[in-house]
């Protein structure tokens, strides 16, 4: 029986085995993925993280790891399935390899890339359209590629992808940006870079690869196609959480509903990252959540023992 089983190994995730561990709680965490690091990994640059400025977002989750690693944390290669609430207390965890029982549970599954849904999307994902700009940007050096949405990702993107192609198209539905003003200011600037206004995605169109995108103007009505080799998806992410659906609340995007005590609606859940409901989802309010995260455990297990 665990303490803590902690789902989930991105920034919130690392930072709650941190100090689980520092705690003396029996906890363990569990990682889907080849790689701990969730999201920050696919992250070019990490310019607002405290005392590491400019730092890339492989580099911040490899040390994230490498800080639980040296604290000797225990991971688990498996992805959770469903969590179960037991009688008279504590949890079961169904994983792909084994089920866990746990006195706690820490959700901190993080989010998934939020898709447009057009025509052609699914049909040239991973020929062309891609969700990751720093994973996928080196293939499109010389290139044309557009991106399609207005906040800070969808505008790293396309200040990423402007050094290395020829042009990039960003591709937004309102008439302003959403992304921080320094980032709009140096996007502005470049002049490989298009912003089309007031403009949606329609369709994807291609052979064998990507070639083609058709667009729409909200406000006109007016339809185009914009001949382009790649298609970068950032209209934002869809929180990782069905698997408490049978012992959580959400709200309407399926954000788990927690305070900054991090608990959730059943007593013993807790979340923490991008997965909870909030007003800033960065890496430093992921790192914080995990602590905030397990002080609520302890004091949640030291109520339980009285």
């Amino acid at each position: 029986m665990y303490d803590v089983v902690i789902i989930g190994s991105g920034p919130a995730g690392l930072s709650a085995s941190i100090y689980a561990k520092r705690a003396g709680l029996k906890a363990v965490t569990l990682e889907q993925n080849p790689m701990s690091g969730g999201q920050v990994l696919n992250t070019y640059e990490v310019d607002n993280y405290p005392g590491l400025p400019g730092i890339g977002g492989f580099d911040l989750g490899v040390k994230f790891r490498e800080h639980a690693d040296n604290l000797a944390c225990e991971f688990k290669e498996a992805s959770a399935l469903a969590v179960k609430k037991e009688e008279p207390e504590g949890f079961t965890v169904v994983t792909t390899q084994e089920e866990i029982k746990a006195r706690t549970v820490l959700a901190a599954m993080g989010a998934t890339h939020a898709k447009l849904n057009i025509p052609g999307e699914e049909e040239f994902a991973g020929m062309g359209v891609s969700y990751c700009a720093t994973c996928d940007g080196a293939f499109f050096k010389g290139k044309v590629t557009a991106v399609i949405g207005g906040g800070d990702v969808a505008v790293e993107d396309a200040i990423f992808l402007s050094r290395g192609c020829q042009k990039v198209y960003l591709i937004h539905r309102r008439d302003e940006l959403r992304a921080a003003a320094v980032l709009q200011r140096e996007v502005m600037a470049l002049t490989n870079v298009e912003i089309l206004w007031d403009t949606v995605a329609e369709r994807i169109e291609g052979e064998e690869q990507v070639q083609v995108l058709c667009v729409k103007n909200v406000k006109t009505g007016k339809k185009e196609k914009i001949l382009v080799d790649g298609v970068f998806v950032a209209v934002g992410i869809t929180p990782a959480s069905d698997i408490l659906k049978e012992v959580a609340e959400f709200d309407a995007k399926g954000y788990l509903l927690a305070g900054e005590d991090c608990a959730l609606s059943t007593p013993g859940i807790f979340a923490a990252g991008d997965v909870r409901q909030k007003k800033l989802r960065q890496v430093v309010t992921a790192v914080a959540d995990g602590a905030n995260a397990i002080t609520s455990i302890l004091e949640y297990l030291q109520n339980r023992k009285e």
